[in-house]
């Protein structure tokens, strides 16, 4: 008998995966794989159901003969394992990175024979319905607030990006890159008291109020899945960050981020250019433990920034912030630097992770961008923030863009460097 393999990357089984089998089977004897929950992260939207529960689902299928969980996105190991006759897949091959999957599996097959057959993508009423329900199930406030730290453990690096409204939050969402064999797709969402105050044309001080930060952060909810790390600046006063903790786990974020200063705020990347007063050790924990008890779930989550590196006040200081904050209560600590090498980074996490190897550790390498994920995951690093990329490369586009206008009395010259407003509308799912 032939074999025949099919690889099924779900939550749900709609007719359109039942079609699938039914053609496979008219092939030989079917086996499917599930996309594993570590791969399914990286181009693909988050699991609700874990690989076991995929696995069990997959079995109920009539006419499967075997259910085999596939490790990579790419289809060369499990091809080189199983030598199926036929691969089985949709018709749907559109993008970017379904066009690399097709490209791995072609070259693959062609070594020994082997051949895939692209059966047409169903699609009507019933699976968009379907698909519209996993989406806003992904969105749910319960569900999204606990996905970071279930990425932490499926991930070898979060990695989060900022978003500053909702456009911003759709381009994160549905960015998907193929490189060479690789996949991948960002983590994470960061929302950034410097972006979102820039975006508004306010001074990164926090003039910007917590009602007006949290309606950015609904604005991203509502066309998004992804967690969201919030960055709350200092906390402000004890009483105000517990409110705004009950507040922020509420809505579905996952953490916020706190930094060990008091004071009118001033961007960190400053240094001691600026007046700067780092909090007490205490004082700082007390804000910590108040956040803390303050919560309602175990999946939310509070992360203690910790200034000590750019207000030059050593590594000494900064580890024994660390160590307080991690006892008070945290459940991360995000360490920051404004050298433009990631020297002082990778000492911080070499000598947290000789005596804490559990405690995620948060980097922000807006200065010492060189520095690359796989240097960051061999010093122990769990989450990568890409803190203001976006912001900045929209100033420049858009001020060119507008000067382009002005010197040519018409929009004609700038043309070219735009993105056609279908394309941008094609973001923007509909109800």
């Amino acid at each position: 008998m032939k074999t025949v393999y099919t690889c099924f990357c779900t939550d749900y089984i709609h007719e359109g995966h039942l079609n699938i089998i039914k053609e496979a089977q008219k092939l030989g004897e079917v086996t499917v794989g599930v996309l594993s929950d570590e791969q399914m992260i990286k181009y693909n939207s988050f699991p609700l159901k874990s690989t076991a529960e995929r696995v069990k689902m997959c079995k109920k299928i009539p006419g499967v003969a075997n259910v085999i969980v596939q490790k990579e996105i790419m289809y060369d190991k499990v091809i080189q394992e199983l030598r199926p006759d036929y691969i089985v897949h949709g018709d749907n091959w559109e993008s970017e990175s379904m066009q690399a999957i097709r490209q791995n599996i072609l070259e693959t097959t062609n070594k020994y024979g082997g051949r895939l057959i692209d059966i047409p993508y169903s699609y009507n009423e019933n699976i968009a319905r379907i698909q519209k329900q996993m989406k806003e199930k992904l969105s749910i406030p319960e569900l999204r607030r606990g996905r970071l730290r279930k990425l932490l453990k499926l991930a070898p690096i979060v990695k989060a990006c900022e978003v500053h409204n909702g456009l911003t939050g759709l381009i994160v969402e549905k960015t998907v890159v193929a490189d060479g064999g690789a996949i991948d797709q960002f983590d994470a969402m960061w929302i950034s008291s410097l972006c979102d105050s820039t975006a508004k044309g306010k001074p990164d001080i926090e003039l910007v109020e917590m009602t007006s930060r949290f309606r950015t952060v609904d604005d991203v909810m509502e066309v998004t899945t992804k967690p969201i790390i919030f960055d709350g600046d200092t906390g402000g006063f004890i009483e105000h960050f517990v409110y705004n903790v009950r507040s922020l786990e509420r809505m579905g974020v996952s953490a916020v981020i706190i930094e060990d200063k008091t004071g009118l705020k001033k961007n960190s990347l400053f240094g001691n250019d600026v007046v700067q007063t780092q909090d007490t050790i205490e004082h700082f924990c007390q804000k910590i433990k108040a956040g803390k008890e303050a919560q309602l779930s175990e999946d939310f989550m509070i992360i203690a920034r910790i200034e000590s590196l750019i207000l030059e006040r050593g590594m000494d200081d900064a580890l024994e912030r660390a160590y307080a904050f991690r006892d008070a209560g945290a459940d991360g600590i995000m360490i920051h630097s404004r050298k433009t090498n990631p020297d002082e980074i990778f000492e911080f996490c070499d000598k947290f992770r000789k005596t804490d190897k559990k405690t995620p550790i948060v980097v922000v390498p807006s200065s010492y961008n060189t520095v690359t994920e796989t240097e960051l995951i061999s010093h122990g690093a769990n989450i990568v923030i890409y803190a203001n990329q976006l912001l900045r490369a929209a100033f420049p586009a858009m001020e060119n863009a507008a000067k382009s206008i002005l010197r040519n009395h018409r929009a004609y010259e700038i043309d070219n460097a735009l993105m056609p407003i279908k394309q941008i509308i094609t973001l923007i799912d509909e109800i």
